[in-house]
């Protein structure tokens, strides 16, 4: 009826297939960047943190410490979205990971090389998060599902690519494990190249003024909270002054961030997002699947290597089943999607094959048959593959166009967030396991043991001899099991959330409004809302 959105119509509909693969070719190729920086380093972590002299806390914060930088730093780059040119963040984005690459190749010991890995995280989190808001910026939600497999499918060859590269890069011996950042850096560049050249979107710039204090306290108290997850049982107990003292003040910044963000003129959280019932609910699932898909998953490359003895290699072939199971899932489902606008029966079944998949790997054993393994890792892929991207589209086809980066990058935040601190706190749940049962195996062989932490060294399996072995493959099997079992219940929680999520049609265009004005309203009042709804769903 208004001719206002016809500028955002044109982007979203008027592009030929063609036209929008090659608009999101060089994005795709970042993202492919992004999900390398994680992924190459898996089955690589437990060499190179034995030939830096870490220990089991070392090789959680490597992987915590992108994924923090990746969290605190998502709502940033998804406002700066909203207030100006997304090309070029992108292109700072790819820029930031190419110099920090360079420099963690080059790292001599595990402090140089986890602060290396906050810079890839900075890189990596406007990559993710600027992907989520181009794509929606140029395709309408009712065409998003089909081009959301394409990114699916991206992000499973970066799963798939990065393992395997990692491991061939570690085995080879006139290469070594510092190729495994100098790799990613050539793609990087090729992604700046072909992004400069395809990439057309609409500048629409604003002034603004950017919530740096709400940035700071929302950074101040993530931090604070992953760090007190992270030592908490090894440096200090549990029940401590210490976890008191981190709790509250991870509790009192928290206050302070809504307090800040509830006044800010342009907010990096904006809470009246939080007004809508399917971005609230989208939110908690997204936590509890990261919980789950980063904290349980980024394990089992050292189960692979420690407590079944392969190759940095074969660890990455091993995980396959999963990954296959993560790309059939996310392109199926995003071609079904766009067929039929529908959307929640697929975030439903995801959730619920995450959750029994995780039940499954609860009884991981070091002993266990790979066919059964197997099996239970593409349960998960797949599961994967229908929640992690469609909750992205959900939330997007609540808010307008000039919302996009934001309420993209909530959800972003929250799933990194989640996966943060599942690293971290199933991190510290495993070495502890492994702990008690290293001294339960290890004392009827009349060996001393003591309970060293996390922070003990992870062991080289093919240089013990065979009833150590066996003990230390047997405590790395069951520990890795354990933590399996206590990701379950975060599925369990994700498919809870997503059952109360109220579905609405994905819309034709980017700048259609009847959704996001549906979804608010049935917040606010519950009998006018359904009102509301019904005169909107006859419209």
């Amino acid at each position: 009826m208004s001719s206002a959105p016809a500028p955002a119509r044109a982007t979203a509909v008027d592009m030929t297939h063609r036209q929008v693969l090659e608009a999101l070719s060089g994005l795709l190729l970042g993202m492919f960047v992004a999900i390398l920086s994680g992924t190459v380093v898996s089955n690589a972590l437990p060499r190179i943190i034995t030939e830096l002299g870490g220990g089991q806390s070392a090789y959680t914060w490597v992987v915590t410490a992108a994924l923090l930088a990746t969290t605190a730093t998502t709502p940033i780059w998804g406002k700066l979205a909203d207030l100006t040119n997304k090309k070029v963040l992108v292109q700072i984005a790819l820029l930031i990971y190419v110099v920090s690459s360079v420099l963690a190749g080059l790292a001599q010991d595990t402090g140089q090389l986890i602060a290396c890995r906050v810079l890839q995280g900075v890189g990596a989190g406007g990559l993710t998060a600027l992907a989520q808001v181009i794509m929606a910026t140029i395709i309408a939600p009712r065409e998003r599902g089909r081009y959301s497999g394409y990114l699916g499918a991206v992000m499973a060859v970066g799963t798939i690519g990065g393992p395997l590269i990692g491991g061939v890069i570690v085995d080879t011996s006139w290469l070594g494990w510092r190729w495994c950042f100098f790799v990613g850096v050539p793609f990087a560049l090729a992604a700046l190249v072909v992004l400069q050249k395809t990439l057309r979107l609409p500048v629409t710039k604003r002034k603004a003024t950017i919530d740096w204090w709400g940035a700071t306290l929302i950074t101040a108290a993530v931090s604070l909270l992953l760090i007190w997850v992270s030592l908490a049982g090894d440096s200090f107990a549990w029940a401590s002054w210490q976890t008191a003292a981190m709790v509250a003040g991870a509790l009192l910044l928290g206050a302070l961030a809504v307090r800040v963000e509830q006044r800010a003129a342009e907010p990096m959280i904006p809470p009246h997002l939080f007004r809508s019932r399917t971005i609230t609910l989208a939110t908690v699932a997204s936590v509890a699947v990261g919980v789950g898909m980063f904290g349980a998953s980024v394990f089992l490359s050292q189960y692979f290597q420690i407590s079944r003895g392969q190759s940095p290699t074969m660890s990455g072939l091993m995980t396959l089943p999963m990954i296959l199971g993560l790309l059939i899932s996310s392109t199926v489902t995003g071609r079904l999607i766009t067929r039929t606008g529908r959307w929640k029966r697929y975030l439903v079944a995801g959730t619920a094959l995450l959750t029994v998949g995780f039940a499954l790997m609860g009884t991981l054993r070091a002993d266990t048959s790979f066919v059964l393994l197997a099996g239970y890792m593409a349960v998960i892929g797949v599961g994967l593959g229908m929640s992690m991207q469609n909750l992205v589209l959900a939330v997007q086809n609540t808010v307008g166009t000039h919302e996009l980066g934001a309420a993209s990058s909530v959800v972003a935040f929250f799933r990194s967030l989640g996966g943060a601190v599942g690293v971290a706190a199933l991190g510290a749940v495993l070495a502890h396991k492994v702990n008690d049962y290293l001294v339960e195996g290890l004392t009827p062989l009349g060996i001393p043991t003591s309970r060293s932490g996390s922070g003990g060294a992870l062991p080289d399996v093919h240089t013990l001899p065979a009833p150590v072995r066996d003990v230390v493959e047997g405590a790395y099997g069951h520990a890795a099991g354990d933590i399996f079992l206590v990701a379950a219940p975060f599925g369990l929680i994700a498919l809870i959330a997503v059952c109360f999520i109220r579905e609405v049609p994905l819309r034709r265009h980017t700048s259609d409004p009847v959704a996001a004005e549906i979804e608010q309203e049935s917040t606010v009042a519950a009998g006018a809302g359904a009102a509301v709804i019904k005169t909107g769903e006859r419209s």
